[in-house]
């Protein structure tokens, strides 16, 4: 370690990339980190990801969002040569702050910020009043109004209408399919 970062310690930086290429930058700097032998001077690197889970037409998944599209995290002491080596990064167009020729670490209360367990987090694209047509039940082909959504428990709750008779029924969200 050189004298400039013996006194150092680690700190998180955030790069701007062009849209799209986060995953790539992350990897060269991972590349750059081993040809380099920078393991003490370049600690870590993260994408920000979110899992959420998708509902639509009544069918659910699974995916993985950047948070911060555009933005690399990575956890490194600045100097002169790391500032310099991650300039180079094709798809890396430099570090956020006033100044990029000498940018601010992240605050603490940023960092952990960043660190909250997000969990999974639903997009459900239902709404109370919304017409929707049951499917996967025993109710295939009836429709009803939506009165009210849990996205936490992924159920809806919707008054159908049965012989005359309106029903009110508990539904897992992908067991409805709104209708425009």
């Amino acid at each position: 370690m050189t004298n400039e970062t013996e006194n150092k310690s680690a700190q998180w930086y955030v790069l701007h990339t062009y849209s799209g290429y986060e995953n790539k930058v992350a990897q060269s700097i991972m590349k750059l980190v081993e040809y380099h032998k920078l393991h003490d001077l370049i600690v870590e690197v993260q994408i920000p990801t979110e899992q959420v889970r998708e509902i639509t037409d009544g069918k659910e998944k699974e995916v993985t969002r950047k948070i911060f599209p555009g933005y690399v995290i990575v956890k490194m002491i600045y100097t002169d040569e790391t500032a310099y080596l991650l300039r180079t990064i094709r798809g890396m167009t430099g570090f956020v702050g006033a100044d990029p020729n000498n940018p601010v670490p992240l605050s603490e209360k940023e960092v952990a910020a960043l660190g909250v367990d997000l969990g999974t987090v639903v997009k459900v694209n239902l709404s109370v009043g919304d017409t929707v047509r049951i499917a996967g039940t025993a109710m295939d082909g009836f429709t009803g109004t939506v009165q009210s959504v849990d996205a936490e428990n992924g159920t809806c709750n919707v008054l159908v209408s049965m012989f005359g008779q309106e029903t009110p029924t508990e539904l897992s969200l992908s067991q409805v399919v709104r209708l425009d």
